[in-house]
């Protein structure tokens, strides 16, 4: 497994400020407004928008602010008018970098993007650049610590998923982008609690990176992700869990 997930533990632990979830509630919202834009407003109807609110369910987001930023997405309350842009680069000891924005002005955004690369010792690529490198997948992450892994892994495959790993503290259940929802479902009917879920760029393999070239790697992650255009982002490195968790403490 990559070091996405290995991250994602470690930014779990770190502890939120008034100021991050602020920023984070700003990232889904946009996310609800963009999914609610391109497939309605109807979450049932509409699997981006229903992976949309679980996340903003996740971050303690209250009812009303879903509520409005839907309806902003469906033109029924005025709101800006976000895209969707995905850039491409390299990063310290030559991992694989993708970033999805949802901006209002993207010569901004791809201006904020480049400098993170520069300043941590990255290059922004073209497009496809590094994209064959991944897979779109679902992933789906349980709490290794609540559940028996032969009977998780059993459920996960009769679910439907197409992978399952223990990574640390985390099962991760990867499923294809169509089966996403219903993955999630299956499990939930069999007493499983979600931690967590998203559509992820899975890369099809790692590089290693350690040393001052993993801290640069971690700096370059931690860049980009505060830019509050940035929604997601994804890298094949791998860094060892221990010194992950020293730089980024």
């Amino acid at each position: 497994m990559a070091g996405h997930s290995k991250w994602k533990q470690i930014k779990r632990k770190k502890a939120v400020t008034d100021a991050r979830r602020g920023a984070s509630w700003t990232k889904v919202i946009r996310e609800i407004t963009v999914a609610a834009r391109a497939g309605g407003g109807d979450p049932g109807g509409n699997p981006r928008l229903r992976t949309a609110i679980d996340a903003a369910k996740a971050v303690n987001m209250p009812g009303d602010n879903i509520e409005r930023a839907i309806k902003k997405g469906t033109g029924e309350l005025e709101g800006a008018s976000y895209e969707e842009v995905s850039y491409e680069g390299y990063g310290p000891g030559g991992a694989a970098v993708i970033i999805e924005a949802t901006t209002d002005n993207s010569t901004r955004t791809v201006a904020e993007v480049r400098h993170a690369f520069n300043r941590n010792g990255g290059n922004l690529g073209a497009t496809n650049s590094v994209a064959w490198m991944f897979d779109r997948k679902g992933q789906v992450y349980l709490d290794a610590s609540r559940y028996e892994e032969d009977s998780t892994l059993e459920a996960a495959l009769e679910s439907g998923a197409e992978d399952f790993v223990q990574d640390g503290e985390q099962f991760v259940i990867t499923t294809t982008v169509p089966t996403f929802h219903a993955v999630q479902d299956a499990l939930r009917e069999r007493g499983f609690e979600v931690d967590s879920a998203e559509i992820a760029m899975v890369p099809k393999t790692t590089v290693k990176i350690e040393g001052r070239q993993a801290e640069q790697m971690i700096r370059l992650v931690e860049a980009l992700e505060e830019l509050d255009d940035v929604s997601k982002v994804f890298s094949n490195f791998d860094i060892d869990a221990s010194q992950l968790a020293e730089a980024s403490s």
